[in-house]
């Protein structure tokens, strides 16, 4: 158990920190990218409540002509 093994353990330490930090900021990058206005995430639930709104009507105009 020479200095050498002590420089390798503090070396990885300090690798596995930087590792773990770009993780974090890729992660952070792709939550604002989804969740920003005009972002995929947005669009998609914009999408998906125009779809329901309009299936909404069209089945509240069918039920309002089937009466007498």
């Amino acid at each position: 158990m020479g200095p050498g093994l002590f420089s390798r353990i503090n070396q990885n330490k300090g690798q596995s920190t930087v590792e773990y930090i770009v993780l974090v900021t890729a992660v952070i990058a792709v939550i604002i990218v989804f969740l920003s206005k005009g972002g995929p995430f947005q669009k998609t639930v914009n999408q998906t409540l125009t779809d329901a709104k309009s299936s909404m009507n069209s089945m509240s105009t069918k039920l309002k002509n089937s009466r007498p």
